[in-house]
């Protein structure tokens, strides 16, 4: 066993202990990818990484992304917590304000800036229509009739999620899905306010076969539903999205647009800077 840096961070909320939280284990190298799934697996959180020595010369530092039963190629809150971490260890971003991350998803450009942290969003490797017995199969999983859903989407960039719309935020607010009808399904949904001058959507993800059965707030998921939103014309960015209220959590998701690109930020905040034996 070796001592590592250690920090646990929150993700996506001005409010300590109101987001996300993220274990990460700095000077990774040297670890096995068992090892890494035990430690991940031991955390208990929606997601454990581990900082690495970068491979490729443009990158500020490699991440491997792991939930408690599996590595991700990319995942949304893990790349703003990572990319905090890294820099309160002492890494500084570039002239132009951006940390390079390397993952098994490619090179994600991560900005920072008046405090807050931005990631730009990879693309979908899945985008298109949800077949319908698979829609019929979420309805019954969310406790809904079928016609309650407006549209489905396939929005997998990493994670792989499929995006559901229902008509309002409180209908979002008020789903009391089964998690034991959900098998290996990832399931995003998402709902608009009436008149909120703070957020405009509530989303909620939900994680079938996972002990994290709904994630808290998660920035894979809010990046492939503002694609769809925008393309939709769903939604007009800048624009917030709020999840994890019917958790007791605050999160807080930023959503813009630059020359085509999305953009999904919000506030880190670091909470726990020890060390780790493994």
């Amino acid at each position: 066993m070796k001592t590592r840096r250690y920090s646990e961070v929150d993700v996506f909320s001005r409010q300590p202990y109101r987001g996300n939280a993220l274990a990460v284990v700095h000077d990774g190298d040297g670890l096995s990818t068992a090892e890494m799934q035990r430690f991940a697996n031991w955390t208990n959180l929606s997601e454990t990484t581990f900082l690495l020595a970068p491979s490729s010369p443009r990158a500020d530092y490699r991440v491997r992304i792991f939930s408690a039963k599996e590595e991700l190629p990319f995942a949304g809150h893990p790349t703003l917590g990572s990319a905090r971490a890294w820099l309160d260890a002492g890494g500084s971003a570039g002239p132009d304000g951006m940390v390079i991350q390397e993952c098994a998803a490619g090179l994600i450009r991560v900005r920072a800036a008046e405090g807050e942290l931005a990631f730009q969003a990879p693309p979908l490797t899945r985008y298109g229509p949800v077949e319908e017995p698979l829609v019929r199969r979420i309805a019954s999983i969310l406790g809904i009739s079928r016609d309650r859903i407006i549209d489905a989407s396939w929005l997998i960039n990493g994670p792989r999620w499929i995006g559901v719309r229902l008509s309002s935020a409180l209908e979002v607010l008020e789903l009391r899905p089964n998690p034991g009808k959900a098998g290996d399904l990832e399931i995003g949904v998402v709902g608009p306010y009436e008149s909120n001058e703070e957020t405009l959507f509530e989303v909620r993800a939900f994680v079938g076969g996972d002990p994290v059965w709904e994630d808290a707030v998660t920035g894979s998921l809010d990046a492939g539903l503002a694609r769809w939103l925008i393309d939709s014309a769903v939604a007009v960015p800048p624009y917030t999205a709020s999840q994890g209220t019917i958790l007791g959590r605050q999160g807080r998701v930023q959503i813009s647009l630059d020359n085509g690109t999305i953009w999904v930020g919000g506030h880190v905040t670091s909470c726990i800077a020890g060390t780790v034996r493994l």
